[in-house]
């Protein structure tokens, strides 16, 4: 399993075109940006104003970068155009270079889903779609083997922070569906939909969130306007997730969860896949952990063995799983344990 870098110029291009998709989400400031204090942290919103109602628009977590984009909002609302085509010819440039592309169904359902505000609220790309994005991140080039197609997009978002947020996706995820030909899936629970599928060309769009509980039931996200099915395991994947641009079109940029603590929950979840599907979803679950776990070791083993060490201290359960995987993987076992 060789590791091929990303050449100079493909890099560069990743880099730049990330840059720009932030620098966008600041372009169309409506009103003034107001930090508020929600629990231990702050979070940034844009005030206006319409008629006699003052709306607070969510900006993001109180961070060094997103003020001084706050800081620039003027020049960065009147160089959009010039920026806009940048990006456009970025992504081209990344294609030029033989990076991984989402297909058509994808590229058209996340650059909507960016477009509503899903991933500015708090939305992180999980599964195969997200280990994809990982390309320019890591900035390492994915062979066929490892960037398997896939016509599953998963959202996983954190349940409390949709209900602190106070703000909404606009337009309404039921409208974005519904304009891209997606059809709700039934439901054991009535009303709570979690889960469309494209009646067009089959692409399943599913939503998460953790579970804290001893059930993993149906959970509201009243942020998103969804229905999300709950997961044990799910809160240390999307911990402190981390932007990405997706290159399709001019660009969307979206939240994926750290790589190396993608790698350590592939590890775990593939012990615990059941069902008709699940010996071939635990391999590429295996397969996916083993090709970062081999990047992270070279390129972030500080952020690898953190995240490993999270996982373990939680309690038996996570160990075990851990070492059941590892078991399958010796290559992979023995690297961890060097």
């Amino acid at each position: 399993m060789a590791i091929n870098p990303l050449s100079a110029v493909a890099q560069a291009a990743w880099i730049d075109l990330n840059r720009l998709l932030g620098d966008a989400a600041l372009s169309d400031l409506r009103g003034k940006a107001t930090c508020k204090r929600v629990g231990a942290k702050q979070y940034w919103y844009d005030r206006y104003r319409i008629g006699a109602q003052v709306t607070d628009r969510y900006l993001g977590e109180d961070t060094e970068e997103l003020r001084d984009r706050i800081a620039r909002a003027g020049a960065l609302r009147d160089a959009q155009d010039g920026a806009r085509r940048e990006r456009v010819r970025l992504v081209r440039l990344l294609r030029a270079e033989g990076m991984v592309m989402p297909d058509l169904a994808t590229g058209q359902i996340i650059s909507a889903m960016a477009r509503a505000g899903v991933f500015r609220l708090g939305g992180t790309v999980v599964g195969t779609q997200a280990f994809r994005l990982y390309e320019g991140l890591l900035g390492v080039r994915m062979g066929l083997d490892q960037a398997v197609a896939t016509d599953d997009i998963d959202i996983a978002s954190f349940e409390r922070l949709s209900l602190a947020l106070g703000d909404r996706a606009d337009p309404d995820l039921q409208q974005v569906f519904a304009e891209l030909k997606f059809d709700p899936q039934p439901s054991l629970q009535p009303g709570a939909v979690w889960r469309w599928r494209q009646s067009t060309r089959g692409t399943l769009v599913e939503f998460l969130t953790p579970s804290f509980e001893a059930d993993e039931g149906v959970r509201p996200l009243p942020a998103l306007g969804v229905s999300a099915q709950a997961l044990h395991f799910l809160n240390y994947l999307i911990a402190e997730p981390v932007r990405v641009p997706v290159a399709y079109r001019d660009g969307a940029q979206v939240q994926v969860p750290q790589p190396a603590r993608f790698a350590i929950h592939k590890l775990i979840v593939a012990h615990r896949r059941f069902g008709g599907e699940a010996p071939f979803k635990a391999r590429k679950d295996r397969a996916q952990a083993r090709f970062l776990i081999k990047v992270l070791v070279q390129e972030d083993p500080d952020a690898l063995y953190d995240a490993l060490d999270e996982a373990r201290e939680k309690g038996p359960a996570w160990r075990g799983a851990i070492a059941a995987s590892l078991r399958r993987i010796p290559d992979t076992a023995a690297i961890l344990a060097g």
